[in-house]
Formats: structure tokens, C-alpha cells, sequence
């Protein structure tokens, strides 16, 4: 009997881990020695569209579609709920498809009726299936997930991606929630983040490189690998720096687009390094699922609250009482991403020369 396609990702993920190149070791937040700052006026709020988070900090879409995910789902919305964090399901295209592994899904809603919770479709959704998936899960906000390469890779995927812009501007016009267009691994351009905020979506997760790596995941499911495509893509710290780039350039009406900075994310330095960069929020996947599968819920819970304790340290440290005011502090880009910034005329001393933190009186 086959496994099922979403337990064989479970599987994947967890067996070939996460390579860590998601490019935050070029990033190099500067000391302030005179911060002016008390930890115990740290906040950890933000906003993603009309959205208010108490934490930066997401539990990333992993999983749902299968009786056997309905557990692990059960047990991070427990996470989520105990933390105070948003959580995001798996795509729910199995579930609209067949009702009777719904349940793994609506578990995350049972378990965290308070929460935040967001529902999450792939890029072939229609406006119908993405109201019915919002109303599975009484979601606060819906991802549209883009995994164009998984798709290719993946022996029974999409072939023809005609019609996403579309579909998605559609579905942030009708679904009545915030919308967040989501990369699953392989980063996103500036010239897709710009085409992306025409749309009237309230966030972009970029989604880097350095996280799981689906890529890698298809091809092991495959009897001929195209082990060639296991490093397609942009790192997170690039992906971001590109979307920042096209927030500078676009105009959206004055709408704020929160940008979420995920792929590979695992301490709390890369989330505040992933905040400097302009990200609102982080989203964490692999590393919550492995700590989740091999140390438990009550270890999840654990490591979620030291990362919040962790975040009030760094951010006291530089004298950014919030995450906004991170969005200030001056960061030095060298190695492979200073290269591509370069390349792609991304200004790199302007992040240098970012003084906003310092006050004088």
C-alpha cells in the first residue's frame, strides 16, 4: 500500500533536514552600546494587513490530508495556543477534494478556538474553493501557497501555471480576509513580488532557500531524480532584500504590505535578523515539526517561549523596542548575498548607514 503523498513529505522533511543556507550569516546586525532600551518595555507585536499579532513568530504551513497528520496538526495548534502565535495549515486542496480527512484541518480550530489561524491553497485555487477553505477554518487570513518547481519536480504535478496572478487577485478581492502569497522554499524575485502587489494581497511570504527543501523531497520521490534543481532558488535573507526592493518600487495605493520572512528560520538571531531586513513576521516550519516529532509538545512550548525571551534580549540589545523600529536598525551585508544585491543593484549601504536607532537628548 502506498503512503500517502502529504505523509511522505512529513517523512522527507524530517530525513533530509534543512541545508542552513539561507543566507543570515551574511547579514551582521551593528552593537549599539547605548541602547536606551529596557527589556521589560519590549514589545512583540506586529501587524500583517489588518491582522494583529501578538508575536512575530508563525507556526508555517506544514501538513493536513491525511488521518495520520490530523495528530501533528492537533498538536501544534496546542503549541500555538499555549504561545499565543498564529498557526498555518497545510494546503486544503485534499480536504475539498475529500471531505473525510477535513478533520485533519479542522483540528487546528478546535484545538486554538481563540487564535489565529490560516487557512492555505495552492495557486490553482478558485475564488469558490477558497471561501469554502476559509469557512473549514473559520481562518483569520488565507495563504496561497506558489511551489511552481515542486510541481515540476513532483512526478503527478501541475504541468500549466497560466492564470495565477489572476486567480489570486480574485481570491484577495472576494475571500473577505487578508490574503498572504507564499513561496515554499525557492525565494521570490523582485519582479514577482511587484507583479504580486498589484493584486491587493496584504502580505508576501517569500519563502527562501535554506529551509526544507521540496525540491529535494520530489526528487527522492522520484525514480529518475533531476537532482540538478536541489538548489534552485534565492535564500531567504535574498529573497527578502528583493521583495523589500519591490515594496520601495510599487505602488499600491498606500496599502501596507507586510512582507513575512521564512525558509530555514530556526533561532531567535535569524528571526531578528529576518526583521531588520523588513519582514513583519517569521514563519517556522521544520524546525518547530522536528522538535515537535522527537522531543514533543510540551518541548514546542518550551522552545517557542525561550525564543520570545531570546527575541526581548536582542531587541533590547539594539535599542528597538519594537519590530517596526527593527526595520531601522543597521545592518553590514557581505558574502554571497552582498554579491547578489550587487548583481541585481540593491543597495547595500543604504542598510549600513540606516541610523534610525540612535537618539540623542
Amino acid at each position: 500500500m502506498r503512503i500517502p503523498r502529504k505523509l511522505e513529505h512529513v517523512h522527507y522533511a524530517l530525513q533530509l533536514g534543512q541545508s542552513g543556507k539561507q543566507g543570515f550569516s551574511d547579514i551582521k546586525l551593528i552593537h549599539n552600546c547605548i541602547p536606551e532600551a529596557s527589556t521589560e518595555l519590549i514589545t512583540l507585536q506586529t501587524s500583517i494587513g489588518e491582522l494583529n499579532l501578538s508575536s512575530p513568530i508563525i507556526v508555517n504551513a506544514m501538513t493536513g490530508g491525511a488521518q495520520e497528520t490530523e495528530e501533528i496538526n492537533r498538536d501544534l495548534a496546542v503549541a500555538a495556543r499555549e504561545t499565543g502565535i498564529a498557526m498555518a495549515v497545510g494546503s486544503q486542496m485534499s480536504a475539498l477534494k475529500n471531505p473525510e480527512v477535513a478533520s485533519s484541518y479542522k483540528v487546528v480550530r478546535e484545538m486554538n478556538p481563540s487564535g489565529l489561524v490560516f487557512g492555505n491553497l495552492g495557486s490553482e485555487a478558485t475564488v469558490e474553493q477558497a471561501l469554502r477553505a476559509v469557512d473549514m477554518l473559520q481562518a483569520d487570513a488565507l495563504q496561497i501557497h506558489l511551489n511552481v518547481m515542486q510541481e515540476l519536480i513532483m512526478p503527478e504535478g501541475d504541468r500549466d501555471f497560466r492564470g495565477m496572478l489572476e486567480r489570486i487577485a480574485s481570491i484577495a478581492d472576494k475571500v473577505g480576509v487578508p490574503v498572504i502569497v507564499k513561496e515554499v522554499g525557492f525565494g521570490m524575485a523582485k519582479e514577482s513580488a511587484l507583479a504580486l502587489l498589484e493584486t491587493g494581497v496584504a502580505a508576501i511570504d517569500v519563502g527562501g532557500y535554506g529551509g526544507t527543501n521540496f525540491a529535494a523531497i520530489e526528487n527522492a520521490r522520484r525514480k529518475q531524480p533531476m537532482e540538478w534543481l536541489n538548489d534552485w532558488g534565492c535564500s531567504t535573507a535574498v529573497a527578502l532584500l528583493e521583495s523589500a526592493e519591490a515594496l520601495k518600487e510599487s505602488r499600491h495605493n498606500g496599502r501596507q504590505i507586510a512582507l513575512i520572512g521564512s525558509g530555514g528560520i530556526q533561532g531567535s538571531l535569524e528571526v531578528v535578523k529576518a526583521l531588520a531586513l523588513g519582514a513583519s513576521a517569521v514563519g517556522i516550519a521544520g524546525a518547530f515539526l522536528r522538535t515537535l516529532r522527537t522531543e514533543g509538545v510540551d518541548a514546542l512550548i518550551s522552545q517557542i517561549g525561550h525564543m520570545h525571551r531570546e527575541l526581548k534580549l536582542v531587541m533590547t540589545a539594539l535599542g528597538a523596542p519594537t519590530v517596526a523600529q527593527l526595520w531601522n536598525a543597521p545592518v553590514v551585508l557581505s558574502g554571497e548575498t552582498a554579491q547578489w544585491c550587487s548583481a541585481r543593484g540593491i543597495n547595500i549601504q543604504e542598510y549600513a548607514g540606516r541610523t534610525g536607532l540612535i537618539k540623542i537628548t
